[in-house]
């Protein structure tokens, strides 16, 4: 997938604050950040790997390919990647993404107050998840 077809379907799962094209072409540049698409071209996955640990930036599917298991594919893809732990943010009131991350055995290790800020909402606390790999 292109930057610009990466762009697209972030910006129609994260509105509020989509990644642009050329942030995204800058981080998948890096030799520590692993993308993986899926087969549909719907979804895709932004790994960053240093020192054994994975940080997963973002996943995003489009909403046309949302409960279809593409997101559950990418996890099982990432997964594979040389990490003896794996982490990620969430807001804590996104209940779809922490139900994927929960069935895949991550558990919470903290939490930021307030991290996600939103436009005339009260903000959100990011959890943080992890877990480590087999």
């Amino acid at each position: 997938m292109t930057p610009e077809a990466l762009a697209e379907v972030h910006a129609s799962c994260f509105p509020l604050r989509p990644w642009r094209a050329a942030e995204l072409r800058e981080l998948i540049a890096k030799p520590q950040v692993t993308c993986l698409t899926s087969p549909c071209k719907n979804g895709f996955a932004l790994v960053q790997t240093v020192a054994g640990e994975a940080e997963i930036l973002t996943i995003a599917v489009h909403p046309v390919s949302q409960r279809q298991g593409v997101a559950s594919a990418l996890m099982r893809q990432l997964l594979l990647l040389p990490a003896a732990q794996v982490f990620l943010e969430v807001a804590a009131d996104n209940t779809a993404a922490r139900a994927l991350y929960h069935g895949f055995g991550f558990e919470q290790v903290g939490q930021r107050n307030g991290y996600y800020r939103r436009s005339g909402e009260p903000a959100v606390d990011a959890l943080i998840l992890g877990r480590q790999t087999q």
